[in-house]
């Protein structure tokens, strides 16, 4: 049985505060990292801890600029350019300065989250906007990024040596919202991690490639 069919008519929306409590619980937790473990890798990314945290960064800006145009653009993302600071590095709309040290990612983390949270507030639900996983509406880029922010938390408290149990209340709506076919009666953080590649589920091995869906449901 697919999620879907299993508590799709069931379960409410992702909403603003899902993204506002998602920030919150994570920034709570990075700060207890140790100064020394932001140089080193983020579980099984290619990039450290650092450039994890300022790709979820940027990703929560991205969907806040994607609602932001009166009209916004449904076949690419609105053109501010991307940039790396080395080969392999995550490609980013902004840098956080690395002179204000992890409190100042931190607190870009926590700042993209808000502007993106007062959109998905602000925002008429009949808007659609760009996104490589389908064009989407306010909720399904609240819904992406609750993924990021979960699973990306994942790989940073592998890295950084913390403990991240995400509410399972957050991760049964993503899985609702991005994963419908998702398989379901399994325990649904582990489920959106084995939906992520990074897990497996008993009779599902870990997937080599995986999608999300952010079209909008009727």
């Amino acid at each position: 049985m697919s999620r879907s069919a299993e508590a799709g008519s069931v379960l409410s929306p992702v909403t603003a505060d899902d993204v506002d409590l998602a920030v919150r619980l994570a920034v709570r937790i990075l700060r207890d990292a140790p100064p020394e473990g932001w140089a080193g890798k983020a579980g099984s990314l290619d990039w450290d801890c650092w450039e994890t945290a300022e790709h979820l960064a940027n990703d929560l800006l991205y969907y806040a600029v994607q609602l932001g145009p009166q009209s916004p653009p449904l076949d690419t993302h609105v053109p501010i350019a991307l940039s790396r600071k080395r080969p392999g590095g995550p490609p980013v709309f902004l840098f956080a300065d690395r002179d204000a040290g992890p409190a100042g990612l931190l607190q870009v983390l926590e700042a993209c989250g808000a502007l993106l949270v007062a959109m998905v507030r602000t925002t008429s639900p009949r808007v659609r906007a760009h996104h490589a996983a389908g064009v989407s509406d306010p909720e399904g880029f609240a819904a992406l990024a609750l993924q990021e922010t979960l699973v990306h938390m994942h790989d940073l408290a592998e890295g950084l040596g913390l403990a991240w149990t995400p509410p399972s209340a957050l991760c049964s709506r993503v899985l609702a919202r991005l994963f419908p076919e998702a398989p379901g009666g399994t325990d649904p953080w582990l489920t959106l991690l084995w939906a992520t590649g990074r897990a497996e589920l008993p009779g599902h091995p870990r997937l080599a490639q995986w999608r999300s869906d952010s079209t909008p449901r009727s």
